[in-house]
């Protein structure tokens, strides 16, 4: 739990970051049901939750340049690339928008982060937010941004920074309710800003990254809220999508300052929901417009724009491509030589690379390539649960019916993807898959880095450690013997299936080994051995 501090130092920003991705990923389909303003396409909070995990990743990354050494990042240096990595992933209307209220409150911290200059940065990232938009509306995330400053001035003069925080959360809340009297379309909908209501979220997580402690009260809707799809038809005119713009246009752009103010011009002319942010060469463009070709011309006369994101509000994506198979698999593999397994059995995979979980981008990437109308998504890692949800979110905003089955590890796919019949009905065959993957205990072998306390006692760096079901069971000095000793332990329970998936530089005796402990000790148990490949563990276990 993270301490009380007069300062937000790294640490606290590491947590910050962590703490707000999980309260986006807990609100995130809450959020999406009340997104009616500007468009009722019901993906705020998706989009802020994908915007948050590249800010959190870039932070991440900044840690992991350090783990070599003996100090952690500065502040200043945490504080940016949180800021750099929410302008780069930055989604949708709000999305774009929190990544200026970050870059504002990083441009302040990275001179120092103690009560006085949070206050200021809360009050540089209202100011710096409502600049980036063409034209501001009350009523929205601009207006809960500005409250949130505002309070976070009235604690007394030498009040620490959780008092400061605490105040900007409440003043954010208190102006969150009052978003439908200010907003007709919210208003008449019966619910609060989408975009404001994720601000308070990221907020609420601050909170507690300062103080040690979530804010005493969960925010909660004054109002019941309606879907998006519901309330679409009662938008005024210009509200929603069908009398709106029809595309989004998003990218990131290289370009000068005079160039950039030259593309607002433009932009505002040929839509409308322009918010432009960033900075020192990089920004992030989002638009609705009619004419995408137009907006797309209009960043390449200005500069160098790449990432470009262009959607349709109003047509469903699968009427433009050729008929689709009826269903597919995604799956999330370790190691390419799973990858080639999955792949041959006809799965679509992504690769998660030693240290880089996939972002829910590319798992959206991947479940398009599959090119079905149904597909089940297997993430295969526990703490890619709320990516992997996000992005199964975003691809049924699409048109595609996902099904995402929360295997832990990536023997419960194989299990999963063992049993898949793609003829039999879409349900059947998701519950067969879960019901496989979930009788399937995994375990893998890891190095320890260093010394320190496990559920199996206190390891040295250098052991050998048999982690079962993600807890450490077995502390051994060699691979063979704690791999015998952690399917001793897992087979006493019974077992029918042994899976061996051996690492790139495991020799093929250690599977021989492993075969004839299992044969001898273990009648009517079978074996079956993959090579994984470059993957982080030496070995994988599967027992079903």
């Amino acid at each position: 739990m993270p301490q009380t501090a007069d300062d937000l130092d790294a640490v606290a920003v590491r947590t910050w970051c962590s703490l707000a991705l999980d309260a986006l990923g807990r609100e995130r389909e809450a959020i999406d049901a009340i997104n009616v303003y500007p468009v009722a396409d019901g993906d705020t909070g998706t989009n802020l939750y994908l915007t948050v995990e590249s800010a959190a990743a870039a932070v991440e990354a900044v840690f992991a340049a350090h783990e070599t050494g003996t100090s952690v990042p500065s502040t200043a240096d945490a504080v940016r690339a949180m800021a750099h990595g929410a302008l780069i992933g930055a989604r949708g209307n709000s999305g774009t928008i929190l990544a200026q209220l970050l870059r504002g409150m990083a441009e302040v911290l990275a001179e120092g982060a103690g009560a006085g200059r949070l206050s200021l940065a809360l009050t540089r990232a209202a100011a710096s937010a409502r600049e980036a938009v063409a034209h501001p509306v009350e009523g929205t995330v601009l207006t809960v941004a500005a409250a949130a400053a505002a309070a976070a001035e009235r604690p007394a003069d030498g009040a620490g920074a959780p008092a400061v925080v605490r105040a900007a959360y409440e003043g954010a809340r208190t102006a969150l309710d009052a978003t439908p009297g200010q907003l007709a379309v919210l208003g008449r909908a019966g619910v609060v800003d989408a975009g404001g209501r994720g601000l308070v979220a990221v907020l609420g997580a601050l909170v507690e990254a300062v103080s040690g402690r979530a804010p005493e009260r969960a925010y909660e809707a004054p109002t019941a809220p309606a879907p998006a799809a519901a309330v679409a038809g009662d938008c005024s005119a210009g509200d929603s999508p069908q009398d709106g713009p029809a595309f989004e246009v998003i990218y990131l752009l290289e370009a000068g300052d005079q160039a950039v103010e030259r593309l607002r011009t433009r932009l505002d002319g040929l839509g409308d929901s322009l918010v432009v942010v960033g900075g020192d060469g990089l920004w992030n463009v989002h638009v609705h417009v009619d004419d995408a070709g137009a907006a797309v011309e209009a960043g390449v006369e200005a500069g160098r724009p790449y990432r470009i994101r262009i959607t349709h509000f109003a047509a469903d994506r699968l009427h433009a491509r050729p008929e689709p198979a009826q269903r597919a698999v995604v799956v999330v593999v370790p190691g390419d030589g799973l990858g080639g397994l999955c792949a041959e059995a006809g799965a679509t995979t992504v690769l998660a690379r030693p240290g880089e979980p996939p972002a829910s981008g590319e798992l959206v990437d991947a479940i398009r390539r599959a090119h079905a109308r149904e597909v089940v998504l297997l993430p295969n890692d526990g703490d890619l649960r709320h990516t992997a949800a996000a992005a199964a979110e975003q691809a049924r905003a699409e048109g595609i019916r996902v099904a995402l089955i929360p295997t832990r590890a990536a023997v419960q796919g194989i299990a999963a993807l063992a049993v898949h019949e793609p003829d039999r009905s879409f349900d059947e065959d998701v519950v067969a898959m879960t019901a496989a993957a979930g009788a399937t205990r995994y375990a893998e072998l890891a190095v320890a880095e260093r010394q320190s306390w496990t559920m199996a006692g206190i390891c040295q760096a250098g052991d050998i450690l048999g982690l079962i079901d993600g807890d450490v069971a077995v502390i051994g000095e060699d691979v063979p013997e704690t791999a015998r000793k952690v399917l001793d332990r897992m087979l006493a329970a019974g077992g029918e299936l042994v899976t061996l998936v051996l690492g790139e530089d495991v020799p093929d005796t250690l599977a021989d080994r492993l075969e004839e402990h299992v044969r001898e000790g273990y009648l009517a148990v079978d074996t079956v051995v993959y090579r994984g490949g470059h993957q982080c563990a030496p070995l994988l276990i599967g027992v079903e």
